[in-house]
């Protein structure tokens, strides 16, 4: 922060910033002005305007706020979400737009492939294609991503185990560690790069031959900037999704966006099931570790130091979420007691049903019974 504050004091011609230091830099330092500029460029523009996991709208406001209304904005998007659309729209001096016309929204040179495979597989699927890559290609570079830190590590530790040359890049790494990890796989140290979605944008390493998705990506957004990590620049490359039973309606949406019909990557199953038992077996050791490492009370903490930065009070936001999980457990019992009271009331309803039957049932056979007799007696 020291060094970045001297070099903002100097008054460059050409600031590149995240919104967040820029913000923290407006907050705590007077040494520098924005009064003077003339071109504000907002790179991935999608992602700083959607309002998410990674709300970025009170660091740009106070941003917005310090630069002159005189000025021209640039927004650049790999993808146009509603947002943009919507801002686009709520210009008043007619923006230039301008969008990239193609058939298909990923380069010609990547070939997209889905693997189906079962859920509880999935992980020894990953170590079979790992290790047939490996086997065929082994100075090809490899990017794994995955949906949350968690996955990240355990399938780092895991990959490591099986002597795979593998680094993690995820949110929870200081940013050092994130540097660190970036450096040894340009480098070719570490052939292999397990990410979540924060390695998604921005990367620009030409050398990478695979994309393997552990997961379906939610959005056919994120699955474009994740794929777009390979075949760069004119080169070849390979994407392979990795898609159980509940990620069929996710691959649908994906090959509508792309208006590309994926082909499936054929493996043979039985390698896998040879070493399902000794992945699983890994990787639940490496879970356990994981645990003892205090890995989910890192995260926690990282949370609070957060909070701390966007000015908000850690306790009473346990408190909030405390009193909203009350509420939602009292909401759920509710629930559960009017679910059980219509159950109680159906059943009362298809006894006396029941019963309304049975009797109906008994009155007409005693009157048969009667009819007979009466027949009898007339004979």
């Amino acid at each position: 922060m020291v060094s970045q504050a001297l070099a903002l004091s100097r008054r460059p011609h050409v600031v590149v910033a995240t919104p967040g230091r820029l913000a923290d830099h407006l907050r705590s330092s007077s040494t520098f002005s924005l009064s003077k500029l003339q071109f504000l460029v907002l790179d991935e523009a999608d992602r700083l305007l959607e309002q998410g996991s990674a709300d970025f709208s009170a660091d740009l406001e106070l941003i917005l706020g310090a630069v002159p209304a005189r000025r021209q904005t640039l927004l650049f998007s790999a993808t146009l979400t509603g947002t943009l659309c919507q801002l686009r729209g709520l210009a008043a001096n007619s923006p230039f737009f301008w969008e990239a016309s193609a058939p298909v929204r990923t380069v010609e040179g990547l070939e997209q492939r889905y693997l189906l495979v079962p859920e509880a597989l999935k992980d020894a699927y990953l170590v079979h294609l790992v290790q047939s890559f490996q086997d065929q290609h082994e100075d090809w570079a490899i990017i794994i991503f995955t949906k949350t830190c968690k996955d990240c590590q355990v399938l780092n530790m895991m990959l490591r185990r099986f002597s795979f040359p593998s680094v993690a890049l995820h949110s929870m790494l200081k940013q050092k560690q994130r540097f660190a990890a970036l450096a040894k796989f340009k480098s070719s140290i570490f052939k292999i790069l397990i990410a979540t979605d924060v390695a998604a944008r921005g990367l620009d390493i030409p050398a990478v031959q695979v994309v393997i998705n552990h997961n379906t990506p939610g959005l056919p957004k994120i699955y474009i900037h994740r794929v777009g990590r390979t075949a760069r620049a004119g080169r070849k490359g390979m994407a392979i999704t990795l898609v159980t039973q509940y990620d069929i309606h996710l691959v649908h949406a994906i090959e509508e966006e792309i208006k590309l019909q994926l082909p499936e990557y054929s493996v043979e199953e039985q390698l896998v099931l040879d070493i399902l038992t000794q992945v699983n077996v890994t990787r639940r050791e490496c879970e356990i570790e994981l645990e003892g490492m205090d890995f989910d009370e890192k995260k926690e903490i990282n949370k609070r130091k957060q909070m701390i930065l966007e000015g908000k009070d850690p306790e009473h936001e346990a408190r909030r979420r405390a009193e909203l999980s009350r509420i939602r457990s009292r909401n759920r019992e509710c629930r559960q007691k009017l679910q059980q009271s219509l159950h109680r009331r159906r059943q009362l309803q298809l006894r006396r049903k029941l019963h309304r039957s049975m009797e109906r049932r008994r009155r007409k056979m005693e009157k048969e019974k009667e009819k007979e007799e009466e027949e009898k007696e007339e004979q």
